[in-house]
């Protein structure tokens, strides 16, 4: 991606955000234009110690969810810190913050004070609760809002057995997705009245909008559904099966694919069976189905299921690990494993962006930063003198980073 292209080019971002949730709703802006600038503290985005493993010496983690954006170091606790933070967000649509309640009020840069300098600055917020309710001073973490918000419930292989996160931090990153869409819909109002307004949404809020189909069902009976493994808590057949030599998912829950199905496996018998002849059947007797056809899968291997089902039209597909997929034709035709260039570590790949756009495409075209690699360009846009960049850096408000190049 050129600089300046994507659907947000113009829009300026500063990130205030650490770890994750923050992170990731930069990032979202950052691959769809928006010049994203990274404020971190002297020491830091935490991430950047969170090794094994590393690429050189660099944090993979802290180079996956800093790409795109440009870094700067600024220590708040100083007077000269918070002033040139100030100005930063002075010419700001958006500040991403992630800190834990009361935090940006005790430095002085509370939504509040800020909009008196910038009405029209979005005030993006995420949290672990929100900033309302009962919950609102607590901090939150990926796996407690996966706990509370009934997450881990429905997780796992079977009712009565240990409590089950997400492999992935789905808490943490939906939080991001919904932050980043928070502040576009804030933004296209800003654009037609100039006003800004405050975006508050948190890990808690993520996780429940997660379990669309579970509160569903608790809804609809009053029971609160427990975890199926790889199963659909409303369709069958839905799920992984174990073949000859691994693992396939299967959608076969529809009437047209689950009859189609049982002839691509030789069982159109089932097709009569009570138990199953209905969605309603299949779900009630869904411990029997899974073992009746986990015995007819094991009898091929995973590619040859795959190609007979692809053939019939009925959806399917391989269980693949990460490095698998890193290697899919189709993750690499969408532009899903993409290569930056990094000073220090090199050539590094990166999750590509989600979201693809006909006439004003997104994309990747920074590695992440070095810890205070733009300060100096970043105040020098913002108004600062030479003399005084290098007042605030001797003085230790602005970390600069040294010129580290690979080797």
């Amino acid at each position: 991606m050129a600089a300046g292209k994507g659907p947000l080019a113009g829009m300026k971002v500063v990130e205030l955000a650490h770890i994750m949730a923050g992170p990731v709703c930069g990032l979202m802006l950052a691959d769809m234009g928006a010049d994203v600038v990274k404020v971190e503290k002297p020491e830091g985005d935490d991430t950047r110690r969170f090794l094994p493993p590393d690429i050189n010496g660099e944090s993979a983690a802290y180079l996956m969810m800093n790409r795109n954006k440009r870094g700067i170091v600024l220590d708040l606790k100083s007077e000269d810190g918070k002033s040139a933070l100030k100005r930063l967000l002075a010419n700001a649509d958006v500040v991403i913050e992630n800190y834990r309640m009361g935090t940006m009020e005790k430095l002085g840069l509370g939504y509040d004070e800020l909009k008196t300098i910038n009405p029209g600055l979005i005030y993006c917020e995420i949290s672990g609760f929100g900033r309302t309710g009962p919950y609102a001073t607590r901090g939150g973490f990926d796996l407690i809002a996966q706990g509370m918000s009934g997450l881990m419930s429905i997780t796992g292989e079977a009712p009565g057995r240990p409590p089950v996160k997400s492999g992935a931090p789905v808490s943490d990153i939906t939080a991001g997705i919904l932050g980043a869409l928070g502040c576009v819909s804030a933004y296209a109002r800003k654009l037609q009245t100039g006003e800004g307004q405050k975006v508050d949404t948190s890990l808690f809020e993520a996780g429940i909008t997660l379990t669309y189909w579970q509160s569903a069902i608790a809804f609809a009976t009053g029971v609160s559904p427990g975890p199926l493994g790889s199963a659909h808590p409303l369709n069958a057949p839905y799920q992984a099966f174990r073949t000859s030599d691994g693992w396939i998912n299967l959608g076969a829950a529809n009437q047209k694919n689950w009859e189609r199905m049982l002839t691509v496996i030789g069982a159109e018998h089932l097709a009569a069976d009570e138990r199953f002849s209905s969605n309603h059947g299949r779900m009630t007797n869904l411990s029997a189905l899974e073992a009746i056809l986990n015995e007819y899968f094991a009898k091929d291997s995973s590619d040859a299921w795959l190609e007979r089902l692809e053939k019939a039209g009925v959806p399917a597909g391989p269980v693949l690990d990460i490095r698998e997929m890193h290697e899919d034709p189709q993750a690499l035709a969408r532009e899903m494993i993409v290569t930056t260039s990094h000073p220090v570590a090199g050539e590094v790949k990166a999750i590509g962006l989600p979201v693809k756009f006909s006439e004003t495409p997104g994309g990747i075209a920074k590695p992440a930063p070095l810890l205070g690699e733009h300060s100096r360009e970043i105040l020098a846009e913002n108004g600062f003198s030479a003399e005084e960049i290098e007042r605030m850096v001797s003085g230790g408000a602005v970390r600069a980073a040294p010129d580290r190049r690979a080797q």
